[in-house]
């Protein structure tokens, strides 16, 4: 649906019309905004991500088991909150250098876990075996640990990208335009729809290029085995005189992520005045509501193309695959108004109802629950499938019996990511809510646009608290097995 939307927008708009449009030099300076924050965040949240799992599952840092979880954490603090935090203690924090340092603390998690996860599930034997024909810890790192950690990686790379293309409250709070501030502000005030969907053309463009990379990236390597491997843990390496530098930084990281949100949250908490419970108590129920729909329904939708694009990787699967990315990609206010199109369209009797917020949410986190599924089926064996077949087990059976017990975890994982983003989901709730129907994120919004801090701060708790049991989940998947330490 938005992909079409925006489609025919172009084509509405005509090649004259439309070119300039996008051509002119404010939507350059817009493009260049939104092109150097992926170019600067991706990395950065990959080098954190895999530097900070290898760190706590693969040397001697002191306190791993603290900062296993602590790494984790900023996923239970919205990227907006982590925002209102600072850009509304530290007027500094402003512009590109803003948006790279809110977004790095509140994505690198995206990245972290799911590489924690493989590490987890490595046999140290392969590293051993590479240390005993000559190669270093750092060299049998990269020659034989990294590979293995690049479907991980690489997932995560994507969810950060397509993230940062459709990202609008951590940046307008700090005042960061990207393409998709520049439409949703444009369409708030000027309710051009068309307008706002023909501009999604460039970011359609930007996420055909991140899917290309990640393609790339990817490979088709296979990452299943059978058995669990050497059952021991692997031997940890000492950092020597890394260790200081190492615990400071990640000291650092989890202060800036963590610890400076919350306590400028409850420092306004306790500036607030009167707190009308009622309303917030209403909020947060209609959000856990909204977001466990919105999160069994994508992880249902998701799960036939997760299957499709690791065991058919042809290129239909990977066509199928690929449409879920380029409508995640796009803001989720186009998503939104094309969910209201279609509905009024076709199915009038949805239009303001639940369905039509569910549908937005599916659309909006599908990349998540994919890419999540994607690795969870990818080391999953086909060979033990195949072995209860000749067993004269039907392969519906077998799959049931076999490969979804093994799955579970993942589907876990995949459903919690997309609660969480739906529970902290702005634009497209604000437009498709039922009348009356307030999410926590909708009135946290609606405070900290005033500027009113304080009154914001409670809602901004109720966030970090409903996101919880959401990042309960994704680290337990991600460390099931072997123990830290």
């Amino acid at each position: 649906m938005p992909v079409w939307y925006v489609v025919q927008a172009a084509f509405a708009y005509g090649g004259g019309e439309l070119a300039a449009l996008i051509f002119r030099p404010r939507a350059g300076e817009l493009l260049a905004n939104t092109v150097l924050l992926v170019v600067l965040v991706v990395p950065c949240t990959v080098v954190l991500g895999v530097g900070g799992a290898w760190l706590v599952e693969r040397t001697t840092l002191p306190g791993a088991r603290v900062f296993v979880i602590l790494l984790a954490a900023p996923l239970a603090v919205p990227a907006f909150v982590s925002s209102y935090a600072w850009g509304g203690s530290m007027p500094f924090v402003r512009g590109l250098g803003g948006g790279v340092f809110i977004a790095v603390l509140a994505y690198t998690p995206f990245v972290y876990l799911p590489v924690l996860a493989v590490l987890r599930g490595l046999d140290p034997a392969w590293e051993e075996t590479a240390r005993s024909l000559g190669h270093g810890p750092w060299r049998a790192f990269f020659r034989v640990v990294l590979p293995q950690l690049r479907l991980a990686a690489s997932g995560g790379a994507l969810v950060v990208g397509l993230h940062l293309l459709a990202e609008f409250g951590a940046f307008a709070f700090i005042r960061f335009e990207t393409f998709t501030t520049a439409i949703v502000v444009a369409f708030q005030s000027t309710f051009a729809g068309p307008n706002a969907a023909a501009l999604g053309v460039v970011l359609t463009g930007l996420t055909v290029v991140l899917l290309a990379l990640e393609g790339a990236v990817r490979g088709r390597g296979r990452y299943a085995r059978v058995g669990s491997g050497s059952p021991r843990a692997a031997t940890r390496l000492p950092l020597g005189r890394a260790t200081v530098p190492a615990v400071a930084a990640l000291v650092v990281f989890a202060v800036a992520a963590v610890g400076v949100p919350l306590v400028m949250v409850l420092r306004w908490l306790l500036a607030a005045g009167g707190l009308d419970v009622a309303t917030l108590v209403s909020a947060a129920v209609s959000t856990a509501a909204l977001s466990t729909a919105g999160a069994v329904t994508a992880v249902a939708v998701a799960l036939p193309i997760a299957w499709l694009s690791v065991r058919f990787p042809t290129r239909a699967s990977r066509l199928l695959e690929g449409t879920a990315y380029l409508a995640g990609s796009l803001p989720a206010i186009i998503v939104a108004l094309a969910v209201v199109t279609v509905s009024i369209r076709l199915i009038p009797v949805l239009y303001q109802t639940p369905v039509t917020v569910i549908a937005a949410y599916v659309i909006v986190f599908l990349p998540r629950a994919l890419v999540t599924l994607r690795a969870g089926i990818a080391q999953v064996p086909v060979g033990l499938e195949e072995a209860a077949q000749a067993l004269g087990v039907s392969p519906m059976w077998a799959r049931a019996r076999v490969t979804l017990p093994l799955l579970l975890p993942a589907l876990g994982a995949a459903g919690a990511l997309v609660a969480l983003g739906a529970a902290n989901e702005l634009t497209a709730t604000l437009l498709l809510a039922p009348t009356g129907t307030r999410t926590v994120a909708t009135q946290f919004w609606a405070e900290a646009s005033a500027v009113d801090y304080p009154a914001a701060a409670p809602y901004a708790l109720v966030l970090v608290l409903l996101s919880i049991p959401a990042v309960i989940i994704m680290f337990a998947e991600a460390t099931r097995g072997r123990s830290v330490r």
